[in-house]
Protein backbone atom coordinates (compact mmCIF):
# COMPACT_ATOMS: atom_id res chain seq x y z
CA UNK A 1 0.00 0.00 0.00
CA UNK A 2 1.40 3.17 -0.74
CA UNK A 3 1.26 6.58 1.25
CA UNK A 4 -1.11 8.02 -0.85
CA UNK A 5 -3.94 5.30 0.25
CA UNK A 6 -4.20 6.69 3.42
CA UNK A 7 -6.31 9.70 4.24
CA UNK A 8 -4.56 12.43 6.00
CA UNK A 9 -5.51 12.99 9.22
CA UNK A 10 -7.56 16.04 9.97
CA UNK A 11 -7.77 16.97 13.58
CA UNK A 12 -9.48 14.24 15.75
CA UNK A 13 -10.98 13.06 12.52
CA UNK A 14 -10.59 8.85 11.69
CA UNK A 15 -8.38 7.71 9.00
CA UNK A 16 -8.42 5.20 6.42
CA UNK A 17 -5.85 2.99 6.34
CA UNK A 18 -6.15 0.84 3.72
CA UNK A 19 -8.91 -1.35 1.75
CA UNK A 20 -10.23 -4.62 3.83
CA UNK A 21 -8.19 -6.96 0.82
CA UNK A 22 -4.72 -5.68 2.05
CA UNK A 23 -4.72 -7.38 5.58
CA UNK A 24 -5.45 -11.20 5.05
CA UNK A 25 -6.27 -13.44 8.20
CA UNK A 26 -3.04 -13.70 9.93
CA UNK A 27 -0.90 -12.78 7.08
CA UNK A 28 1.06 -9.47 7.03
CA UNK A 29 0.57 -6.43 9.01
CA UNK A 30 0.20 -3.32 7.85
CA UNK A 31 2.92 -0.72 9.47
CA UNK A 32 1.77 2.76 9.64
CA UNK A 33 3.84 5.79 11.17
CA UNK A 34 1.52 7.95 13.78
CA UNK A 35 2.27 10.75 16.49
CA UNK A 36 1.96 9.06 20.12
CA UNK A 37 2.60 11.75 22.78
CA UNK A 38 3.77 14.39 20.54
CA UNK A 39 6.74 11.88 19.10
CA UNK A 40 6.54 9.75 16.08
CA UNK A 41 5.94 6.02 16.28
CA UNK A 42 5.55 3.09 14.53
CA UNK A 43 2.11 1.45 14.73
CA UNK A 44 0.37 -1.73 12.79
CA UNK A 45 -2.45 -3.06 12.00
CA UNK A 46 -3.30 -6.70 11.18
CA UNK A 47 -6.26 -9.31 10.71
CA UNK A 48 -6.55 -12.19 12.79
CA UNK A 49 -9.54 -14.13 14.28
CA UNK A 50 -11.71 -12.16 11.29
CA UNK A 51 -11.27 -8.93 12.84
CA UNK A 52 -8.84 -6.04 12.54
CA UNK A 53 -6.71 -4.85 15.45
CA UNK A 54 -4.18 -2.49 15.76
CA UNK A 55 -1.37 -1.58 18.03
CA UNK A 56 1.57 0.53 18.90
CA UNK A 57 4.14 -1.23 17.21
CA UNK A 58 6.53 -1.44 20.73
CA UNK A 59 7.08 -4.31 22.94
CA UNK A 60 6.03 -3.55 26.54
CA UNK A 61 9.16 -5.55 27.60
CA UNK A 62 11.93 -3.16 26.08
CA UNK A 63 10.25 -0.29 23.95
CA UNK A 64 11.42 -2.03 20.19
CA UNK A 65 9.92 -2.37 17.66
CA UNK A 66 7.93 -6.25 17.85
CA UNK A 67 8.28 -6.93 13.97
CA UNK A 68 11.43 -9.51 13.10
CA UNK A 69 10.81 -8.38 8.65
CA UNK A 70 8.76 -5.92 8.37
CA UNK A 71 5.37 -6.17 8.68
CA UNK A 72 5.62 -9.90 10.39
CA UNK A 73 4.51 -9.94 13.06
CA UNK A 74 2.94 -13.21 14.38
CA UNK A 75 4.63 -16.72 15.51
CA UNK A 76 5.36 -18.97 13.38
CA UNK A 77 1.94 -21.08 14.35
CA UNK A 78 0.15 -17.56 13.81
CA UNK A 79 -1.31 -18.02 17.03
CA UNK A 80 0.88 -15.07 18.98
CA UNK A 81 2.25 -11.53 18.38
CA UNK A 82 5.93 -12.17 19.17
CA UNK A 83 8.70 -9.51 19.58
CA UNK A 84 11.80 -10.34 17.54
CA UNK A 85 14.10 -8.74 19.96
CA UNK A 86 12.94 -10.83 23.49
CA UNK A 87 10.31 -13.36 22.52
CA UNK A 88 7.80 -11.58 24.24
CA UNK A 89 4.20 -12.98 23.49
CA UNK A 90 1.05 -11.11 23.21
CA UNK A 91 -2.44 -11.89 22.24
CA UNK A 92 -3.48 -10.81 19.38
CA UNK A 93 -7.09 -10.03 20.08
CA UNK A 94 -6.41 -8.26 23.22
CA UNK A 95 -2.64 -7.24 23.13
CA UNK A 96 -1.91 -8.33 26.37
CA UNK A 97 1.14 -10.03 27.60
CA UNK A 98 0.76 -13.80 27.29
CA UNK A 99 4.68 -14.49 27.97
CA UNK A 100 8.25 -14.37 27.44
CA UNK A 101 10.32 -11.72 29.41
CA UNK A 102 6.89 -9.34 30.09
CA UNK A 103 5.47 -12.16 31.99
CA UNK A 104 1.93 -11.91 31.81
CA UNK A 105 2.06 -8.26 32.53
CA UNK A 106 0.94 -5.11 30.50
CA UNK A 107 0.63 -5.43 27.09
CA UNK A 108 0.88 -3.19 23.70
CA UNK A 109 -1.22 0.03 23.70
CA UNK A 110 -4.42 -1.22 21.17
CA UNK A 111 -5.45 1.91 18.37
CA UNK A 112 -9.02 2.04 17.86
CA UNK A 113 -9.98 0.84 14.62
CA UNK A 114 -13.08 -0.49 12.96
CA UNK A 115 -13.65 -2.21 9.43
CA UNK A 116 -16.70 -1.31 7.07
CA UNK A 117 -17.71 -0.59 3.39
CA UNK A 118 -14.82 -2.45 2.13
CA UNK A 119 -11.80 -0.31 4.10
CA UNK A 120 -9.94 0.11 7.42
CA UNK A 121 -10.26 2.79 9.73
CA UNK A 122 -8.50 4.19 12.73
CA UNK A 123 -9.51 6.95 15.28
CA UNK A 124 -7.19 9.10 16.89
CA UNK A 125 -7.54 9.45 20.49
CA UNK A 126 -5.62 11.71 23.26
CA UNK A 127 -2.29 10.21 23.22
CA UNK A 128 -2.19 8.83 19.66
CA UNK A 129 -3.22 11.88 17.91
CA UNK A 130 -2.60 11.69 14.03
CA UNK A 131 -0.44 10.15 11.32
CA UNK A 132 3.28 10.67 11.06
CA UNK A 133 3.92 13.34 7.79
CA UNK A 134 5.50 11.42 5.53
CA UNK A 135 9.54 11.41 5.81
CA UNK A 136 11.19 13.54 3.24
Amino acid sequence: MSDGDRTPTVGNAEVRLCGSDALQESGIGLRFEVVAGGNRCPAFAIRHGGQVHAYLNRCAHVPMELDWISGHFLDAEQGALVCSTHGALYEPETGRCAGGPCNGRGGLRPLRVQERELAVYWQPDDYVTGLAPPRA
